[in-house]
């Protein structure tokens, strides 16, 4: 059984256990929020469904098909077990779609039959993998008498019993009868406590915030039930996050600060260790998701210190962890959701089961959640911040700290009705170099925040060679012109040609460690990064395939992340070829209107010797 993830003892999940009610009223509200647990009950038996068939289906393919399109690695060989529990895997080739943090399914060839093992990639470093099990008591030294020979396939981890559980408890509970449904159905608003709002006020004065952070920051402290706080880029949320989870845990709060990634927990409890060092936090989760934190990491929360602690403290976690032993029966007084947009409604129920009070921050603009049982574009609705938001308890951080006075003006345009304002620093920021490019000089003009290379490639797909050299070389020149590779980046919307780039540019920079920080990655990994310069490959140039995937690869929230990471430059290098079809529906005419849009704001550009 897996020690991390145990599932919840069996439970039907259905939420017909809310009790009858005589009051016709009553009894109309009951069936609504039954109503409402059993379409959130559909959703999760329908994501569940829908991941195995795909699965499946790849599954059922032939091993050469399953590794040209990216589905598997051939030629696995065992090595290392770390004491730390994790695997080293060598292959000759990795051409795969496969990223840190996928779950896949280490298997002798066919992953229907035995010996199969789940396991999560944790570092790829292109034929050299670490991947950590589901199940730590697996006996390795029946399995690995023969370390040749397997095969790395997509996994499936079934994680719908968590959801359903944390379902039918809602149903269930006075916490989610009476606190949880309400909220989410809109029958009820947050108090907001005067006087407590004036010290948040002055408490982000003090912290040096701006306006609408200390106004945040305040509302937030202030509500006794919930709040919403939206960052949109660069607009310091993450800061205001910290603040908020340091002055509620100085009043001896618990206070639970819970994401849909690791990624987002760290961020955050390594921005509360700053900003707040003498807060009690710790992380609670596995080790291999701790190597950069800035906090103490602990298996589960009996073995860390605030076990014992009568005071308040701040513990970052999965959601997960919350229906698990490593946080159940724990309870806190707030429960703080970082990238509350990617959340869905059900997944963020088993971390408000643990709360009294809670907070969301997020930005329903920028990344939802990645839904396979339902169109792209209700993924927002179907996220607890989208749920959430313009009910008259949330308030926008305006000033973003990242984006130029050129950079800002297409997204504030399109997606934050002109309300976001560069700061004084910010503004007129441009490109910086110790030495003058010495190609590409109309492309790195420093004056030229926004530029669109055209490279007039046709038919390409989900990989572009042309795309990749041409980044490739791109990134060379600006090494060479003194711009620190660990202040680029490469966004891309598929894992092909982040891939493709990555081995290119490891061919080019062999022997200079430092190239290794550069961040080469799909638009889902970048959220809430950002880069002096950051280069967007579109790849893609046959119309047709990009209108085939159109709710992905035309998805307004994806571009509005993916042209808000830069602080001083953004290079998108692509083809025009990729407009030249006009679909008949309207849905699809917008989203490719809106990136023309985009294109239309930069400066268009062809390399020299190039054809357009």
């Amino acid at each position: 059984m897996n020690r991390e993830l145990s599932p919840p003892p069996p439970q039907s999940g259905h939420p017909e256990s809310l009790p009858a009610i005589g009051d016709p009223a009553a009894e109309a509200d009951r069936r609504a929020k039954v109503a409402y647990l059993e379409r959130l009950r559909q959703l999760v038996i329908d994501e569940r469904e829908t991941s195995k068939r795909t699965v499946h289906r790849i599954w059922s393919t032939p091993i050469p098909e399953r590794v040209g399109k990216g589905y598997a690695i051939e030629g696995i060989e065992i090595g290392e077990l770390g004491v730390d529990g994790t695997i080293r895997l060598r292959c000759v080739r990795n051409q795969s779609r496969f990223r840190e943090g996928d779950d896949l399914c280490l298997n002798r060839g066919d992953p229907f039959l035995p010996p199969r093992i789940m396991v999560k990639l944790e570092e790829d470093n292109g034929t050299d993998l670490v991947v950590s099990p589901d199940d730590m008591g697996i006996p390795w030294g029946q399995l690995l008498d023969d370390r040749t020979g397997w095969i790395l396939d997509q996994g499936l981890v079934d994680l719908s019993a968590f959801y359903l559980e944390a379902i039918q408890t809602v149903g269930e509970t006075a916490i989610g009868r009476e606190r949880i449904l309400p909220l989410l159905m809109g029958e009820v608003n947050p108090a907001i406590d005067t006087s407590r709002m004036e010290r948040g006020l002055a408490q982000g004065e003090e912290e040096g915030l701006s306006w609408t952070q200390a106004e945040a920051l305040a509302l937030a402290y202030a509500s006794d039930s919930v709040y919403l706080i939206q960052g949109p880029p660069g607009t310091g949320k993450t800061r205001v996050l910290a603040h908020l989870a340091a002055m509620l845990a100085d009043e001896g709060e618990r206070v639970f600060i819970t994401s849909f990634t690791h990624r987002a927990i760290n961020n955050a409890l390594n921005t509360l260790a700053n900003v707040a060092p003498l807060t009690p936090s710790a992380k609670i989760g596995h080790l291999s998701r701790a190597d950069d934190l800035d906090v103490d990491c602990y298996w589960d929360f009996s073995a860390s210190p605030m076990a014992s602690m009568k005071g308040g403290y701040v513990i970052g976690a999965t959601p997960f962890a919350a229906r698990t032993s490593r946080l159940s029966g724990v309870e806190f007084d707030t429960v703080i959701f970082d990238e509350a947009s990617q959340i869905t409604v059900p997944l963020a129920l088993m971390a408000m089961l643990s709360g009294k009070k809670y907070v969301f921050v997020g930005d329903h603009r920028q990344l939802p959640p990645v839904l396979m049982s339902r169109p792209a574009s209700e993924a927002v609705q179907h996220s607890v911040f989208g749920r959430l938001t313009e009910r008259g308890f949330d308030t926008m951080l305006r000033e973003t700290y990242r984006l130029s006075e050129a950079l800002v003006e297409w997204p504030n345009r399109q997606f934050y009705a002109g309300q976001l304002i560069p700061t004084e620093e910010a503004a007129n920021r441009q490109m910086e170099y110790a030495r003058p490019p010495t190609k590409f000089s109309e492309i790195l003009r420093a004056d030229r925040a926004k530029v669109f290379v055209d490279l007039g490639h046709r038919n390409t797909t989900t990989r572009s060679t042309i795309e990749a050299g041409f980044i490739v070389d791109l990134i060379l020149t600006l090494m060479e012109s003194g711009v620190e590779p660990k202040d680029m980046g490469v966004v891309t919307p598929y894992r092909a040609q982040a891939r493709e780039i990555r081995a290119l540019l490891r061919q080019a920079t062999a022997g200079r460690t430092e190239a290794a920080d550069l961040v080469v990655d799909t638009v889902e990994r970048m959220q809430g990064q950002e880069r002096d310069l950051v280069i967007l490959s579109l790849t893609t140039s046959n119309p047709a395939f990009a209108l085939g995937l159109a709710d992905f690869f035309y998805q307004p929230e994806r571009l509005n992340v993916a042209v808000t990471r830069p602080r001083r430059k953004l290079i998108i290098v692509g083809s025009a070829h990729l407009f030249d079809i006009e679909p008949e529906e309207p849905e699809l005419q917008e989203a490719i209107a809106l990136l023309e849009d985009l294109v239309k704001t930069c400066d268009s550009l062809v390399p020299e010797g190039q054809v357009a």
